[in-house]
């Protein structure tokens, strides 16, 4: 088998696991509150996280580079994980999904003031596009808005600003510090209001959590071992494959369906994100869509970007002559 087609097997399998991993979210939100569920995960995750830190052989202390910097991208990756654990716990899945699919297009944006990129024609119109169809999921006025809505959305900006400022510093902070700091936040701020929310968990809840934490890194491993083998133009399309995911839990556990708008909508994000990947795989110098949409970042377990970095891996990208009308 080519590498690609191999880099590309290995990420549908990645993203499949991803989402059992939210899937279960859902199962368990309808029981407990986000922030307890997020405390065990990330409780649970430290071991794993203990072990990753080992590899990491740089020189160095645990203080960060830019703290400003880490203080903001910390702050939202808590937000994202507490939102879009909200998210999928009462929204159907394929919803949750599609708006978060926006994440890709608001890095986009973000790239133009954190970054210095240039977006050009097509690109920003991919984003307008992109935007028009959460819009179209989202359908104001046609269909009630809760807090789930907001949720999701939340956890895309939020997602998308802590997966910018990853691609602004990450460079020059450690991969540890990227790693331990939101993992440390989240425990903090979920445990300050566990005893608001707490409620006994049952020895078999207790242990899916535990497999949920499980499921977040070797997704990640995963991830690894797809970046190692094919292009990140070809890996990174693959996060779409997790709406087929969504589709087939939803329909079988939890007595979901895709109405028209959704599926509309979804497409339109996903061919706008799509075209804005293949687009950066092909002509853009910088490559911060590529680099850091792949997931949410929730605290519960690394970024893939984050792994790649300790496993002293770079994702394939390939850099022809930039092309007009980008």
């Amino acid at each position: 088998m080519a590498q690609n087609g191999k880099g590309a097997l290995l990420a549908l399998a990645a993203f499949g696991i991803y989402a059992t991993h939210d899937a279960l979210v859902k199962f368990l939100g309808a029981e407990y509150a986000p922030f307890q569920l997020l405390f065990f995960s990330v409780l649970f995750s430290f071991p794993m996280a203990t072990l990753m830190m080992i590899r990491d052989t740089a020189p160095g202390t645990l203080r960060p580079v830019h703290p400003w910097w880490m203080a903001l991208r910390t702050a939202a990756s808590v937000c994202t994980g507490l939102c879009a654990f909200y998210a999928f716990s009462v929204l159907p899945l394929a919803q949750t999904y599609a708006i978060v699919f926006a994440q890709p297009l608001l890095i986009t944006l973000l790239a133009i003031p954190v970054l210095g990129e240039t977006v050009r024609l097509r690109r920003g119109l991919a984003v307008v596009v992109g935007l028009l169809g959460v819009m179209v999921v989202l359908r104001p006025g046609g269909t009630d808005l809760g807090l789930g809505h907001l949720a999701a959305l939340m956890a895309a900006v939020t997602g998308s600003v802590a997966s910018i400022v990853v691609r602004k510093i990450g460079h020059e902070e450690r991969p540890v510090v990227l790693l331990l700091y939101p993992m440390i936040a989240n425990l903090a701020v979920m445990g300050c209001a566990l005893p608001f929310v707490y409620r006994p968990m049952e020895a078999e809840h207790m242990g899916l959590i535990a497999f949920l934490s499980c499921l977040g890194w070797a997704g990640g491993v995963v991830i690894i071992m797809a970046y190692k083998a094919g292009e990140a133009v070809i890996v990174a399309p693959m996060q779409y494959s997790q709406i087929l995911w969504a589709t087939f839990y939803g329909y079988a556990f939890f007595n979901e369906t895709i109405d028209g708008a959704t599926a509309i909508g979804t497409a339109i994000i996903m061919a706008s994100g799509l075209y804005i990947v293949l687009r950066e795989g092909r002509a853009s110098a910088n490559k911060p869509v590529l680099s850091t949409k792949l997931r949410p970042d929730t605290g519960t377990a690394p970024r893939a970007s984050t792994l790649l970095r300790l496993a002293g891996l770079q994702p394939k990208v390939r850099v022809p002559q930039a092309t007009p009308g980008e």
